[in-house]
This record gives structure tokens, sequence and C-alpha cells, in this order.
């Protein structure tokens, strides 16, 4: 039986790559600079890198779900020649004021829910209790403790800062990073 790997899950918008509001285009697409040294340093500690994201874009009409997929591929093509990776891609295409009748919904899988942390955990072989979320809003703080993470980072790129100025009541982050590679570099600390 091969041992669970420990993961380290990532918000996409504000956190991997610049905060576009509602990217429709790909040429919208910036990474933060040190993304890629960041993903780099976690496949090599052996963290498994899983991408959760809320994409309600889809449900609101604003772009639809082969778009999401276009876009994915894109980050992979400029990851993969930069000599990173992400091991999934996960998103949730529902918001519950919709203008898409099918995807307007309340969900198991819109963060801070834990449906798309549990599906990849089962999909990667991934140990939950040993990983970490990181990203720019309180409700991927609350993912990791909905999915029984070790802990959430919150980052202060995209709408981190201004999320940092207003805690939510009962939500503590286990570290709050100025990006990914200072997230990343703390991560690394906790695992000695």
């Amino acid at each position: 039986m091969t041992a669970l790997a420990p993961a380290v899950f990532l918000d996409r918008d504000g956190t991997l790559i610049e905060e576009a509001g509602y990217l429709d285009s790909l040429h919208r697409l910036v990474f933060f600079p040190a993304t890629v040294d960041a993903l780099r340093l976690l496949a090599r500690a052996g963290y498994r890198l899983v991408v959760i994201t809320n994409q309600s874009g889809i449900a609101l009409g604003l772009f639809d779900e082969p778009f999401v997929h276009e876009t994915h591929a894109a980050l992979d093509a400029r990851l993969t020649t930069a000599g990173a990776r992400i091991d999934g891609w996960y998103f949730c295409p529902h918001h519950p004021a919709g203008h898409v009748p099918a995807l307007t919904m309340t969900c198991d899988c819109r963060k801070p829910a834990p449906a798309l942390a549990h599906r990849a955990a089962a999909d990667l072989g991934i140990d939950l209790s040993r990983s970490w979320m990181v990203g720019d809003r309180w409700g991927d703080v609350q993912l990791a403790g909905a999915a029984g993470m070790a802990g959430g980072v919150l980052v202060r790129t995209g709408y981190g800062r201004s999320a940092e100025a207003r805690p939510v009541p009962g939500v503590t982050p286990a570290f709050v990073a100025e990006d990914l590679i200072d997230a990343a570099s703390w991560i690394l600390r906790q695992a000695r």
C-alpha cells in the first residue's frame, strides 16, 4: 500500500496569478513573480500541488466551463515550460445568485465547503491532515478547517491584504504570508 502524500492546495486568482476580477481572457493571465519558484520548492519537498478555485463567473454567464479548462491548460503549459507543475485543477462553477439555472445553487464544492478538497484527496492519494491551503480570502482559510487540513495560510496578494484588515470572527490563519514564496517557505519550515 502506498502512503498518502501531503499536499499544498492553492487558490488560483490572487494567489498563483494576479487578480483580474472575473478572468475572461487568456491575455489577462499573469503569474506573480515568485509563483514558479514557490511551486518548484514545494514539489521538490514532496508536496502534491492542487488548485481549488471558485469560478462563479460560469454560473453568472460571464464565461463558460470550456474557457476555464482552456485557462488551466494555458497555465499548465507556462508552468511546464518553467519547470513547475500543478497535479490537479478543481473548480466550482456554481453561485447561489447565478444566471445559468443549472448552476444557480448552494453546493458543497464552493469554497469554503470541502467537497473539492475531498475529491482531490481521493483522486491524488492525499493525506489532508498533513496538507495546507493557501489563498487570499478567508474562505480559503475556512476550507482548510472544513477539510481537516493542517491549516490555512492567508497571502497578502490579490484580496489578501484587504481580507487581513477585516478579520472574520472564529477564523484564524496558521500564518499570514506576503506572497506564495513566503507561504511556501513557512510551510517547508513546519515540516522539519
